[in-house]
């Protein structure tokens, strides 16, 4: 598949999702709860946005200022609207930026905020890389897929060490944040329902319509395969992974490796 025809078909099945990720906003609000201090004077940024669901539910549930960042501009335009139509444009702002290459000062923000996102750089590269955004005692909020139980079917590991072969016990996961200076303020798992309910459902209908329009092109037919595969994975094998929701904070200086 030409990179161009591959992106375009990608973007069409994802588009018009509730969420570009497993999460839900009662999810979010219990992460931000875990921060302490948040006020008008809070200065946020969401990595790794999409259309912001996230960010939507962080700039109604708090007075802070956000800035959301995401390297496809069609997903910065559907949030920079949204923001505008509900009147807090003001303290919520949507760019175009790449996480790998953020070029905002150092100590910009108070709060780093990553939903379903961070396995595209990796837990470690991407908390070292980011942690000099933070000021002092700043936060990071972050959800990561880990296995819930050791030794899972031969199938769901296979599928999971092909597709994320950094996945990981929630254990490991928190040793790993704790080697890159942070400490843990609390983490929880998110239910199923932070699942299915606005991500695989309405994946699952995207699926079947995508198919249906692209009958006959080969290289449609085998993304929506791929999709349908994560989907099927989950629904036989949910209870042996799951996202981790981790809220984090400054330990202390970054001893350089």
């Amino acid at each position: 598949m030409a990179t161009d025809r591959a992106t375009e078909l990608f973007f069409e099945l994802f588009s018009g999702l509730p969420r570009l990720a497993p999460g839900s906003i009662e999810g979010t609000r219990r992460a931000l709860g875990l921060v302490p201090g948040v006020g008008p004077r809070t200065r946020v940024l969401d990595i790794g946005c999409g259309t912001g669901a996230q960010s939507l539910t962080l700039a109604r549930s708090s007075p802070s200022c956000i800035i959301a960042v995401d390297n496809h501009p069609p997903y910065i335009d559907v949030l920079n609207r949204e923001a505008r139509r509900l009147g807090i444009a003001d303290r919520l702002e949507a760019r175009v930026a790449d996480m790998r290459s953020l070029d905002f000062a150092d100590g910009s923000f108070d709060l780093i905020w990553c939903e379903g996102a961070i396995y595209n750089m990796g837990v470690e590269t991407a908390l070292r890389d980011w942690r000099r955004l933070l000021r002092c005692n700043g936060h990071v909020a972050l959800t990561e897929v880990c296995w819930r139980m050791r030794e899972p079917p031969a199938e769901c590991a296979a599928f999971w060490n092909r597709e994320y072969p950094a996945i990981c016990q929630v254990s490991a996961l928190l040793e790993t944040v704790m080697g890159c200076g942070y400490e843990v303020a609390g983490h929880f798992q998110l239910p199923a329902s932070a699942w299915w309910d606005d991500y695989y459902r309405p994946l699952q209908d995207n699926v079947t319509a995508f198919r249906e329009r692209h009958r006959g092109a080969a290289d449609a037919q085998e993304l929506a395969d791929q999709c349908q595969r994560e989907i099927d994975i989950w629904r036989a094998y949910s209870e042996f992974y799951g996202y981790e929701f981790l809220v984090l904070r400054i330990r202390r200086p970054l001893r350089e490796r």
